[in-house]
């Protein structure tokens, strides 16, 4: 019964990826916008931080001028 489990297991399951092809695809040129990881990070915290104070502003905990 468990012979047939191990066949079952060989034929069903996928190759695992090789690093190799990774490397590959991630050292290709590719032409488009090039944005450096902080400033990703900076313009998402700037966001957040908007979005909080847009809602407290919207239930009025935040009195504007």
């Amino acid at each position: 019964m468990s012979s047939r489990r191990e066949k079952r297991r060989q034929k069903g399951a996928p190759m695992p990826a090789m690093s190799a092809g990774l490397l590959r695809f991630f050292e290709e040129e590719t032409r488009g916008i090039r944005v450096k990881p902080e400033l990703v990070v900076i313009l998402t915290v700037a966001l957040i931080v908007a979005c909080v104070l847009a809602q407290l502003y919207a239930l009025r905990l935040l009195p504007l001028p």
